[in-house]
Protein backbone atom coordinates (compact mmCIF):
# COMPACT_ATOMS: atom_id res chain seq x y z
CA UNK A 1 0.00 0.00 0.00
CA UNK A 2 1.19 3.62 -0.87
CA UNK A 3 0.64 6.45 0.88
CA UNK A 4 -0.35 9.96 -0.01
CA UNK A 5 -0.58 13.46 2.26
CA UNK A 6 -3.00 15.80 1.73
CA UNK A 7 -2.77 19.10 3.23
CA UNK A 8 -5.86 21.89 2.58
CA UNK A 9 -4.59 25.22 2.36
CA UNK A 10 -6.23 28.66 1.98
CA UNK A 11 -3.22 30.27 -0.05
CA UNK A 12 -1.22 28.14 -2.07
CA UNK A 13 1.31 30.19 -3.26
CA UNK A 14 2.07 30.97 0.65
CA UNK A 15 2.06 27.14 1.11
CA UNK A 16 4.74 26.43 -1.83
CA UNK A 17 7.23 28.99 -0.28
CA UNK A 18 6.69 27.58 3.12
CA UNK A 19 6.77 23.45 2.60
CA UNK A 20 9.89 24.23 0.38
CA UNK A 21 11.58 26.53 2.67
CA UNK A 22 10.95 24.60 6.06
CA UNK A 23 11.09 21.06 4.68
CA UNK A 24 13.12 20.92 1.48
CA UNK A 25 10.90 19.89 -0.96
CA UNK A 26 10.35 20.19 -4.46
CA UNK A 27 7.27 20.96 -6.73
CA UNK A 28 6.53 17.13 -8.68
CA UNK A 29 3.47 18.82 -10.41
CA UNK A 30 0.86 21.32 -10.52
CA UNK A 31 -2.62 21.56 -10.73
CA UNK A 32 -3.44 24.88 -11.76
CA UNK A 33 -4.89 26.62 -9.36
CA UNK A 34 -6.29 23.67 -7.09
CA UNK A 35 -3.31 22.23 -5.92
CA UNK A 36 0.54 21.22 -6.49
CA UNK A 37 2.30 18.24 -5.69
CA UNK A 38 5.26 18.50 -3.07
CA UNK A 39 7.84 15.72 -3.52
CA UNK A 40 11.32 15.03 -1.40
CA UNK A 41 9.95 13.20 1.52
CA UNK A 42 8.88 9.58 1.80
CA UNK A 43 5.30 9.90 0.67
CA UNK A 44 4.41 13.06 -1.98
CA UNK A 45 2.62 15.80 -0.23
CA UNK A 46 -0.29 17.47 -2.14
CA UNK A 47 -1.04 21.05 -1.19
CA UNK A 48 -4.79 21.59 -1.94
CA UNK A 49 -6.57 24.67 -1.95
CA UNK A 50 -9.76 24.61 0.12
CA UNK A 51 -11.29 28.29 1.15
CA UNK A 52 -11.57 29.03 5.02
CA UNK A 53 -15.22 28.56 6.18
CA UNK A 54 -15.80 25.70 3.78
CA UNK A 55 -17.44 22.71 4.67
CA UNK A 56 -14.78 19.98 5.32
CA UNK A 57 -17.43 17.26 5.09
CA UNK A 58 -20.88 17.48 4.18
CA UNK A 59 -22.34 15.16 7.18
CA UNK A 60 -20.61 17.67 9.91
CA UNK A 61 -21.14 21.22 11.06
CA UNK A 62 -17.47 21.79 11.47
CA UNK A 63 -16.29 24.45 8.89
CA UNK A 64 -12.34 24.67 7.77
CA UNK A 65 -10.07 27.14 9.96
CA UNK A 66 -6.90 27.76 9.43
CA UNK A 67 -6.05 28.78 12.90
CA UNK A 68 -4.35 26.23 15.30
CA UNK A 69 -6.09 23.76 15.21
CA UNK A 70 -5.98 19.97 16.58
CA UNK A 71 -6.86 16.77 15.37
CA UNK A 72 -5.87 13.45 16.23
CA UNK A 73 -3.56 12.79 13.15
CA UNK A 74 -0.49 15.01 12.48
CA UNK A 75 2.68 14.83 10.40
CA UNK A 76 6.26 13.58 12.07
CA UNK A 77 9.07 14.43 10.14
CA UNK A 78 11.86 12.32 10.81
CA UNK A 79 15.25 14.64 10.34
CA UNK A 80 18.90 13.95 11.29
CA UNK A 81 19.75 17.21 13.30
CA UNK A 82 16.01 18.53 15.05
CA UNK A 83 17.84 21.86 16.68
CA UNK A 84 18.78 22.95 12.66
CA UNK A 85 15.68 21.59 11.28
CA UNK A 86 13.70 23.41 13.77
CA UNK A 87 15.51 26.66 13.01
CA UNK A 88 14.93 25.99 9.31
CA UNK A 89 11.16 25.41 9.93
CA UNK A 90 10.78 28.58 12.22
CA UNK A 91 12.51 31.19 9.73
CA UNK A 92 10.20 29.78 7.30
CA UNK A 93 7.15 30.32 9.35
CA UNK A 94 6.23 27.51 11.25
CA UNK A 95 6.06 28.05 15.35
CA UNK A 96 8.04 25.66 17.65
CA UNK A 97 4.46 25.03 20.26
CA UNK A 98 6.19 23.74 22.97
CA UNK A 99 10.89 23.35 23.58
CA UNK A 100 12.89 20.06 21.77
CA UNK A 101 12.37 17.33 24.43
CA UNK A 102 14.73 14.12 24.38
CA UNK A 103 13.43 10.67 25.82
CA UNK A 104 15.89 7.46 25.22
CA UNK A 105 14.08 6.89 22.21
CA UNK A 106 14.88 10.06 20.88
CA UNK A 107 14.08 14.15 20.27
CA UNK A 108 10.75 15.71 19.93
CA UNK A 109 9.89 18.83 18.83
CA UNK A 110 5.88 19.89 18.54
CA UNK A 111 5.36 22.73 15.73
CA UNK A 112 2.42 24.15 13.95
CA UNK A 113 3.02 25.41 10.26
CA UNK A 114 1.45 28.54 9.37
CA UNK A 115 -1.95 27.02 8.09
CA UNK A 116 -2.76 25.80 12.05
CA UNK A 117 -1.72 22.09 10.98
CA UNK A 118 0.36 20.22 13.88
CA UNK A 119 3.31 18.34 12.79
CA UNK A 120 6.19 17.72 14.39
CA UNK A 121 9.87 16.61 13.78
CA UNK A 122 12.03 13.85 15.29
CA UNK A 123 15.58 12.51 15.47
CA UNK A 124 15.72 9.21 16.94
CA UNK A 125 18.62 8.44 19.21
CA UNK A 126 20.61 5.22 19.63
CA UNK A 127 17.75 2.39 18.73
CA UNK A 128 14.73 4.88 18.55
CA UNK A 129 11.89 3.46 18.76
CA UNK A 130 13.06 0.06 19.73
CA UNK A 131 14.01 1.29 22.95
CA UNK A 132 10.89 1.67 24.30
CA UNK A 133 9.47 -1.91 22.32
CA UNK A 134 8.26 -4.89 24.30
Amino acid sequence: MNMLVNIDVDDLERAERFYIAAFDLRIGRRFGSFGIEMLGSSAPIYLLVKAAGTAAVDTLPQLRDYQRHWTPVHLDFVVEDIEASVEQAVDAGARLEKPIVTQNWGKLAPMADPFGHGFCFVQFLGAGYDEIAD
